[in-house]
């Protein structure tokens, strides 16, 4: 049974840091881009970062690739991700998954649920002082 549980989350002040992390089992990492979708209140969910199987290129949405860090530890099964100067706007839970394939990309992140195979059950993050 694929699962994957976040953990991490909490809350922060304007210009802190967090690392998320996610406990990836049932599938191997090596075989499937995994990554990040964040859904802040009464917005939809938006993929924000990924990162390929096999050669741990990353990719991200919007500007988020000079504050976020999106890793994987195939050996752990372990998927990261590092977000620093985060911002009242960063306010979001924040979902860990694995998508349908090896593809990674920010036009794949804009493409939504639809390219997404499991979701985790997700970690609040609120950013406020």
């Amino acid at each position: 049974q694929v699962q994957l549980v976040e953990s991490g989350g909490g809350l922060v002040e304007p210009g802190g840091s967090l690392r998320l992390s996610c406990a990836a089992s049932g599938f191997n990492l090596d075989n499937y881009a995994v990554g990040w979708f964040r859904q802040a209140p009464g917005q939809e969910r938006e993929g924000i970062s990924c990162v390929r199987s096999r050669d741990g290129s990353t990719a991200y949405i919007y500007s988020l690739k000079d504050r976020f860090a999106n890793s994987k530890d195939s050996a752990r099964d372990m998927v990261y991700l590092q977000m620093n100067n985060l911002k009242p706007e960063d306010t979001a839970t924040y979902y860990c998954v694995q998508f349908r394939t090896n593809i990674c990309s920010e036009w794949y992140l804009r493409e939504g649920e639809d390219k997404v195979l499991t979701w985790g059950k997700g970690t609040p993050v609120t950013v406020s002082s």
